[in-house]
Order: structure tokens, then C-alpha cells, then sequence
């Protein structure tokens, strides 16, 4: 419905390397599922983010469920992202999912992802 398009499908910082964090958010008792990403520098661990995200879900009526984590790497000079590494709590998203979502955003970067650490 129209609260669930008012969240947006990514927020990340406009430059630099920073954790990021795929979230899934639901209904309550089930219906549409949606997924979203969100990353920022000044999360220094992956729960700094879920822990800032999920209140605010909460409040617009949804469950979020953390999917994993990994890194996020926005060069917006050269319209380019790189997607990789791994949360410790959350383990790994989908990075593929996660390129996806950024693409729907990015429409004009070149957006890569890989299982490597840094």
C-alpha cells in the first residue's frame, strides 16, 4: 500500500566506503514482503543500523527482519558501487539482491558486487 512506497528503497551515504545492512519488511501476520537497503559511515557495527531503522519501521506498522550485511563502497565521481564483505552478527546478504535494489536507484552507475572482505 501507500506507506510501504513511502519507504524508500535505499538510503547509503553519497560517498565514501561504509557498512550496509538488507532489510526485509512485512506486514504483521504476513502480505507483501519488500526489501530494502540501507548503509552509512556512521554505523561503526551493522546493529547501529538495524537498531536506527527498525523504530522507524516499526511506527509505520512493519516487522523488519535483517537479511545480512556487508560493505558498501560509493564513488558517486565516478557513478560507481561496489557491493561486498560480510556482517559478523547478521552474516551475508545477498549482495546480488542488494545490487538489484541499488540499481532501481542508481540507474545510471555501474554497480558490481563480490564475496571478497575488503
Amino acid at each position: 500500500g501507500g506507506a510501504m512506497a513511502a519507504v524508500r528503497d535505499v538510503e547509503i551515504d553519497p560517498e565514501g566506503t561504509f557498512k550496509y545492512i538488507l532489510l526485509r519488511l512485512q506486514r504483521p501476520g504476513g502480505g507483501d514482503t519488500r526489501d530494502i537497503v540501507r548503509g552509512t559511515a556512521a554505523a561503526e557495527f551493522h546493529n547501529h543500523i538495524f537498531e536506527k531503522v527498525n523504530p522507524e519501521m516499526e511506527k509505520l506498522g512493519y516487522e523488519c527482519k535483517c537479511l545480512g550485511g556487508g560493505k558498501i563502497d560509493h564513488n558517486s565521481k565516478d557513478k560507481k558501487i561496489r557491493v561486498f564483505g560480510l556482517s559478523t552478527g547478521y552474516g551475508k546478504a545477498d549482495h546480488s539482491v542488494t545490487v538489484e535494489i541499488l540499481k532501481k536507484v542508481y540507474t545510471d552507475y555501474e554497480i558490481t558486487w563480490s564475496d571478497d572482505k575488503k
